[in-house]
């Protein structure tokens, strides 16, 4: 499947043919309708007591079982992940064996699988992986044919990247050249990554660019030939460069409040399918072909219903036909482009629920296709569609043993933000009782140019569980709802509208009397754990506990630690948060950091910290631990040794579920799961940090960093 993922450009700290005439409205998604009473549901009442029994927290942070699954180009083989040794690993079976026949390829020992590919010829699986969280990733190969050949282990990974300290980004798997992979990597200059062609069969490497013009990302051609170049300009806009050999030529720009980003080369070699909002009353994100010897533009698509951004592309692998276009509205909208996809949509969309669909197809063959299905009851299930006879295969669910008629229901919301402006959300209501007087928990996503969507997330559905309503916000600076909105909240962050769009929700709830004004907390990860530190600090009376994973609490001493290759993006991120260099900013930075307003948060603290994050530093945990400390606040502390920016392994993912669930029980009374299994109670205990011992660098404003 080769999807384009389209999101604000720009740093993350949490997570790349023509029209037709088909009738646009054919083949969206179905909204759901809301129960008849808002938000009830029928035979409840408000009493927990009827809840649904408890889930296991191992069902929700667990491995799955099964994931991912990716079927080779040649159409005869199925490689996916499931876990080996206790660690989530890649497999490999023949189409036609069962899952229990599968051989593991794959015999990581520390840490998960995070991504995989196979080469366009199928000799090789190559994958991404890290060293303890610090995305320092090197790309390894392995020979799926040594592995189908024998009854051995996995065996040994080959490193393609084999130097400490760089971090490998993938580039381009050449389809007319199997035989090489296009490579970034900062080995001369840790800001800069430059460009090598990479043989998998000898680890040869040869550099093809010296990346010495500040280029952010890079596109190739099916060849593997790099065309375009892209990179920040000095006022934070993008810059498109056609490449030929050693001549640069700008041929497209758009400034830091718009978007412009190449994808995927056309099949006719000359044009560049590219995503785009640039222009007079452009706000939603389109695609468009663009042709970068011309400069001419042709519009592919636009949201019909001129609601959101473009949201992902379908193409076939094989032909690198355009097959559909899709859309995130409340929920997911597809659109094809292909007669014969229309066919097989309706036929799925038929015979599978309803939900969110994905697609997969493999290199050389339009033969099968994958296509999965996610619900807010389903994390996931997996088909296999034979695009000849129309058959239909159950693959398998990702999270069999998560019980579905157990889970709760998640609606799209909108509700009204203090200026008039209407918020995007999601509600997620406990099954099994009427929305009033709920405990509630406010959980912000990260990025935070990015947005949630309606479908599975395992957090809501775990706090549901324990009784609580979860509100889901996609505040202004959140991405997926038009230019205009992502900027409003650039330098918005703390004490602007981005902070005040999740007071405006829980003050909707509390007017709409589903939440109980004394039982709200607030928990997120990345930009929601900044938001969680921002709540407690500028909203004291708001909020009886918060969660802070991986936030920030200084935005000075943030941006002043940003990873080096994030240098190329500097100017942006300078202009939709701040820059410290900048004296009057740099005051702003100040009053927006919790950190400063630490002698207002009185409601109790969980800060959870991956040690070896290298997005927001360790310190950023350390700092706002130790002012609380120091204040005598309410304050616990995780942190784990082996993690970055987000956990990956399953204990740690454990542990830290059951440190939230006993935490928000205590403070905000939703149900508990009091037992604990004796390994996942030890690890938890080895997570758990004396905040006596924390020690954290003095932080002065004049010299603009830690000491």
């Amino acid at each position: 499947m080769k999807w384009i993922k389209i999101t604000a450009i720009g740093l993350v700290l949490a997570a790349i043919k023509l029209m037709t005439t088909f009738p646009q409205s054919a083949f969206s998604q179905p909204e759901h309708p809301a129960p008849p009473t808002r938000f009830s549901q029928s035979n409840t009442n408000a009493n927990s007591e009827n809840l649904p029994p408890l889930i296991d927290r191992q069902v929700f942070f667990g491995d799955p079982q099964i994931t991912g699954a990716q079927i080779s180009p040649n159409g005869k083989f199925i490689a996916f992940k499931k876990p080996f040794d206790d660690v989530l690993n890649v497999w490999i079976k023949r189409i036609d064996e069962p899952f229990s026949a599968a051989r593991p390829v794959t015999a990581e020992k520390d840490s998960p699988v995070p991504t995989y590919f196979w080469t366009p010829n199928g000799e090789y699986i190559l994958y991404l992986q890290d060293k303890g969280g610090n995305e320092n990733y090197h790309i390894y190969a392995v020979d799926p044919e040594r592995v189908l050949a024998s009854e051995s282990s996995a065996p040994q990974a080959r490193d393609l990247t084999p130097i400490e300290g760089v971090k490998a980004r993938m580039i381009s798997l050449a389809e007319e050249d199997p035989n090489a992979i296009v490579v970034g990597l900062n080995d001369r200059d840790p800001a800069l990554h430059d460009v090598y062609r990479i043989n998998p069969n000898t680890g040869e490497r040869k550099l093809l660019v010296k990346n010495d013009a500040n280029i952010a990302a890079w596109v190739a051609d099916r060849e593997g030939n790099l065309r375009l170049a892209v990179r920040t300009t000095s006022d934070g806009g993008r810059e498109i460069l056609r490449v030929e050999g050693e001549n640069w030529t700008s041929v497209y720009r758009c400034s830091f409040q718009e978007s412009c980003n190449p994808q995927m080369f056309h099949k006719d070699g000359k044009r560049v399918y590219m995503t785009t909002n640039k222009g007079e009353n452009a706000d939603l994100t389109r695609l468009v072909l663009f042709n970068p010897d011309t400069q001419e533009t042709e519009l592919v698509a636009v949201d019909p219903q001129r609601e959101v951004d473009l949201g992902s592309v379908v193409f076939s692998d094989s032909s690198d036909e355009l097959l559909a276009t899709v859309y995130y509205s409340d929920r997911q909208r597809i659109y094809p482009k292909n007669e014969q996809f229309a066919r097989e949509l309706q036929a799925l969309k038929s015979a599978l629920p309803d939900g969110i669909f994905s697609f997969f197809f493999p290199a050389n063959t339009d033969r099968l296709m994958l296509v999965s299905v996610e619900r807010d009851i389903d994390p996931g299930t997996t088909y296999l569609y034979n695009r000849d006879t129309g058959d239909l295969e159950l693959l398998y669910e990702s999270r069999p043993d998560l019980p579905s008629d157990r889970l709760s229901p998640m609606y799209e919301i909108r509700y009204p933000a203090r200026d008039g402006v209407e918020i995007p959300a999601y509600l997620t209501i406990p099954n099994g009782v009427e929305a009033r007087n709920l405990p509630v928990v406010i959980f912000p996503h990260g990025g935070p140019w990015v947005r949630d969507r309606w479908g599975y997330n395992a957090y809501a559905q775990f706090l549901a569980n324990r009784g609580y309503a979860v509100l889901q916000p996609n505040y202004r600076g959140s991405s997926g709802y038009g230019q205009a909105f992502l900027n409003a909240g650039n330098e918005e962050w703390g004490t602007g509208v981005m902070q005040h769009d999740l007071t405006d929700g829980v003050r909707f709830l509390i007017e709409e009397g589903i939440a109980n004004r004394d039982r709200v907390g607030i928990f997120g990860a990345s930009y929601g754990g900044y938001a969680t530190l921002a709540g407690l600090a500028f909203t004291p009376d708001l909020y009886a506990a918060g969660i802070s994973y991986v936030g920030p609490s200084n935005l000075i001493t943030l941006i002043n630690s940003i990873p080096p290759y994030w240098k190329p993006i500097e100017q942006e991120y300078f202009r939709r948060v701040g820059n410290p260099e900048d004296p009057q900013e740099r005051q702003r930075l100040q009053r927006q950091s919790p950190l400063f307003s630490a002698e207002e948060i009185e409601a109790p603290l969980m800060v959870i910290q991956g040690a070896n994050d290298p997005r927001v530093k360790k310190a950023e945990s350390d700092q706002i631990v130790v002012a609380l400390r120091e204040l005598d606040r309410d304050v616990k502390y995780l942190v784990a040794p082996n993690e970055g920016h987000g956990f990956r392994r399953e204990n740690n993912r454990l542990a830290v579920a059951a440190a939230v669930e006993r935490f928000l029980g205590r403070y905000l009374e939703g149900r508990v799961q009091e037992d604990i299994e004796p390994q996942i109670q030890e690890r938890l205990q080895s997570l758990t940090v004396d905040i006596d011992e924390v020690t954290a660098p003095q932080f002065s404003l004049e010299t603009q960093d830690n000491r």
